[in-house]
């Protein structure tokens, strides 16, 4: 586990990201995203691209000059399966709000014709969210995909589906902005009679996620999933003033996360 800067309060909401953090959705994520990519001219999007120069990183601006020429993702992104299409709208549209819905608006369209095969992130982690319900927290889940998709793959997910674990569940499509904006956030915790502050605790697996926590006012937990070394995640939390923000803590697994809300509970 990797302490940044020690969240400022036990938690008594515990919000979560869904893919990549609590599930795999497999690769329809990417087979969705590779539909929309050959559309961005027909779309108007292509002269709406980053400037390269512009990028975060070596590496996002890799992704934009490939995107740029071929129109789609590179192999080995897929094969990786560690950033998420709302990152990769990100790094290829960077701050332009409007072209990021409108390649949202173009990827639901094509993830209705792959998702439906879901399945926990980490065996045991069903297990994890029942002992953290069991301390009284409050449990919530915020996803940027539509509440169509959503309302199946947590009802589908480990065969019997997690409801019962959530207080509230925000989708992309209940709100104005979706992530990085902070608007899911604050709407799980206006849901359940919460305010924002450092007792609630949102668990991510992106640089959209440690924004969006950010931008809320809340304490953020990035969830390590994909295994990223120190290196790696001091250049995609690179602590600059045009990219100031990194997360409260770092998980790499569901027992580090039960551990450190553990140590914060006293139990």
């Amino acid at each position: 586990m990797s302490i940044l800067n020690l969240p400022h309060a036990a938690p008594k909401v515990l919000l979560f990201d869904w893919h990549a953090t609590l599930v795999d959705t497999h690769d329809a994520v990417y087979y969705a995203v590779d539909e929309v990519l050959p559309k961005l001219a027909d779309l108007g999007l292509m002269d709406r691209l980053i400037n390269i120069e512009d990028s975060k990183t070596l590496d996002d601006a890799r992704l934009v000059k490939y995107v740029f020429e071929y129109r789609r993702l590179h192999p080995k992104i897929k094969e990786a399966r560690r950033i998420s299409r709302t990152d990769i709208f990100e790094v290829l549209f960077g701050a332009d709000e409007d072209a990021k819905h409108f390649a949202h608006v173009e990827f639901h369209k094509a993830y209705r014709n792959h998702y439906g095969h879901v399945t926990p992130f980490e065996d045991g982690f069903a297990d994890v969210l029942a002992q953290l319900q069991s301390f009284g927290l409050v449990l919530g889940v915020l996803t940027n995909r539509d509440r169509e998709f959503m309302e199946h793959e947590i009802r589908a997910v480990d065969g019997s589906g997690w409801n019962h674990f959530f207080n509230t569940v925000v989708c992309g499509d209940d709100v104005a902005r979706r992530k990085p904006a902070p608007d899911s956030i604050l709407q799980a915790l206006e849901n359940v009679d919460s305010a924002p502050g450092p007792g609630a605790w949102y668990i991510g697996d992106s640089t959209t996620d440690t924004i969006a926590a950010k931008q809320a006012g809340v304490t953020n937990i990035f969830y390590n999933g994909a295994g990223w070394d120190q290196h790696w995640l001091d250049k995609i939390f690179p602590d600059t003033i045009r990219h100031p923000h990194r997360p409260d803590a770092v998980v790499n697994d569901s027992g580090e996360l039960l551990e450190l809300v553990k140590q914060f509970l006293g139990r």
